[in-house]
């Protein structure tokens, strides 16, 4: 039997595995869109631009061999965190947020060219029943900061005001806590 092997192996009837292997996929999350939001990864002083008084440190990194963006925002007092990620199928970008005020909310969008929107629900658990819908817009500045503007609407997006506005800058090293 070890003979006939041996034959069929030499006279080329046996291939070798490596030219039977299919060629290696991309990593699940390689796209450019994948890379959208890299944009708002590192550790950050936050500030309120009218008083350039720091609000907040946060840090955002990527996470899950590059398929999520996780965010640990941490103002002087409570806290919350989110996760966000690309969906290729709905080209679309979504947040999941989580706060320590035990408010949850969702978000969906993409980005448009210059500055990543992202769009949703956002109930008010001092208020129950009075919908907020929420729009965030992140710019990223030629400086390497990041402007962070949110807006509300409570007609369900007919009319908008402003709700908060930050500046990210990159925290010195060893800084963000």
């Amino acid at each position: 039997m070890f003979s006939q092997l041996m034959a069929l192996a030499l006279s080329g009837g046996m291939q070798s595995s490596a030219v039977d292997q299919p060629a290696p996929s991309p990593p699940a999350c390689a796209a450019s869109e994948n890379r959208q939001f890299d944009f708002w990864v590192g550790k950050w002083d936050v500030f309120d631009p009218k008083t350039n008084k720091k609000v907040a440190e946060s840090l955002i990194e990527s996470v899950y061999r590059g398929c999520g963006i996780r965010e640990n925002w941490r103002p002087k007092t409570s806290g919350g965190g989110s996760l966000n990620i690309y969906i290729p199928q709905e080209k679309k970008w979504f947040q999941s947020w989580i706060d320590a005020q035990g408010s949850r909310a969702e978000f969906v969008g993409g980005w448009n060219g210059k500055a990543m929107v992202l769009e949703g629900d956002w109930p008010t658990p001092a208020v129950p029943g009075q919908p907020n819908r929420v729009r965030m817009t992140y710019t990223p500045y030629p400086d390497g900061s990041v402007r962070q503007t949110g807006e509300v609407s409570t007609d369900d997006g007919k009319t908008w005001k402003p709700s908060f506005d930050f500046i990210y800058r990159h925290a010195a090293e060893g800084e963000a806590k």
